[in-house]
């Protein structure tokens, strides 16, 4: 008999495909249909060993029919033979036959199948899946003021200098203090206004602009940075690393270049890396990260938490920072599954010697959470969001009145933990 499911929401994500670009097309689509939380494993081995980890189980898992190792189909076999039942979607570029096939299966074997796609996948086919379980989802309304972007039009903005970097503040979760920045690019359009970076960033990478694009980002940081530095803010900033720039080979000596050109240390430089970023060309990336970190730039691994490869991308990649998803810490204090799996990555992180950043703050109760976990650096609206160079100082002004608010409680009755320098 098949299984019979209620209408339910989708909280939780679990994405099984081999391929690295599939898997980033599957997240871009779901986070677009308000999924935030998005586990991603590679085959079906790796994703039975993160279900066995996971706390929180996911609401829906989206599994590849055709991968290395352990292919969905077995996979799929796994998970009924140890009682593990999860809506499905199957996903393949393989015949509508074999779809239709597996998706008997499926039904066979008592599980539940929203769908059985053709790749590629697309937002309307998933929604005609998911819809299929009374959920009820819709097509996110697009901005209508948002042009339509060419290749040329996004290759003429790169060179024409339209594509800025706004800074969000990263801050001492202990004090408050600020201690660094993420760079984040913003497109000014002339006509349009600002362009939000998921509007532009999917062309960017699948034109191959991204490689330019990271540049120009790494420059404009750069160069800001050593301004800040001239007039008495040191700070370290962050900035973006496309997986497919660590296939050029010429990259990391372009990096570095600017660097000297603008006479900073490479420790003020952090490069922000997704977890699932090495995994296509892992000799070439870890060739390009090791000697990043051999010139002395930080390495972050971005996201953590969304995806099995995690834990391997910590053993194989010298990383100097672990950066939290924000998945894991919205809304962590009024969620138990979600301390614990935060507290996990904080003391894994402690016992690695990493820095520690949460991303995604926008409450004082997941801020206090934060200091009493023993996070390092907080990042978020609550704090701040990402703002042009020239607001920084008037941001830091009003941030300052601020700091007896975000110091712990103890600390503020006590009077303490407002001396620190803000470098």
């Amino acid at each position: 008999m098949v299984t019979k499911l209620t209408p339910f929401p989708i909280e939780t994500l679990l994405i099984v495909d081999d391929s690295p670009l599939q898997r980033l097309h599957t997240v871009g689509l779901m986070r677009d249909l308000g999924v935030e939380m998005i586990y991603e494993a590679g085959d079906g081995h790796e994703a039975l060993e993160l279900l066995a980890l996971l706390r929180l189980p996911p609401s829906l898992v989206i599994v590849d029919l055709e991968m290395p190792g352990m292919d969905g189909v077995e996979f799929i076999q796994q998970l009924q033979a140890r009682n593990l039942h999860f809506p499905l979607i199957v996903a393949s570029s393989r015949e509508r036959s074999l779809l239709a096939s597996v998706e008997t299966m499926i039904e066979a074997l008592g599980m539940h199948v929203l769908g059985a796609l053709q790749k590629p996948l697309n937002q309307e086919k998933l929604l005609g899946a998911l819809n299929s379980s009374g959920s009820n989802l819709s097509l996110p309304q697009k901005d209508p003021n948002l042009p339509t972007i060419t290749e040329a039009e996004l290759a003429a903005a790169i060179r024409n200098h339209e594509i800025i970097a706004y800074y969000q503040p990263k801050v001492d979760i202990r004090t408050g203090m600020l201690k660094g920045v993420e760079a984040l690019a913003r497109w000014i359009h002339p006509q349009a206004g600002m362009i939000p970076p998921n509007h532009f960033i999917p062309l960017a990478e699948s034109s191959g602009l991204i490689h330019e694009l990271t540049l120009s980002m790494f420059e404009q940081a750069m160069a800001q940075a050593a301004l800040w530095n001239e007039r008495g803010l040191s700070l370290k900033v962050a900035v973006n690393l496309s997986p497919l720039s660590l296939d050029i080979p010429s990259f990391v000596q372009k990096v570095s270049d600017l660097l000297a050109q603008h006479a900073l240390l490479a420790e003020q430089i952090v490069l922000e890396i997704t977890e699932s970023s090495v995994v296509a060309n892992l000799g070439s990336a870890l060739g390009a990260l090791a000697r990043f970190r051999l010139k002395g730039f930080g390495l972050s691994i971005d996201d953590y938490g969304t995806g099995f490869s995690s834990m391997q991308q910590l053993a194989r990649i010298p990383f100097t920072e672990l950066k939290i998803d924000r998945s894991f810490v919205h809304g962590a204090h009024a969620r138990q599954n979600l301390r614990v799996i935060l507290q996990s990555a904080l003391d894994m992180a402690k016992r690695l010697e990493l820095v520690t950043v949460a991303e995604g703050i926008e409450t004082i109760e997941d801020w206090r959470l934060l200091q009493d976990s023993g996070c390092t650096l907080g990042q978020g609206y609550l704090i701040a969001k990402p703002m042009l160079p020239s607001e920084l100082p008037i941001w830091l002004k009003g941030h300052h009145r601020r700091l007896a608010e975000l110091r712990p409680q103890q600390d503020a009755a006590n009077g303490t933990g407002g001396a620190d320098h803000d470098n």
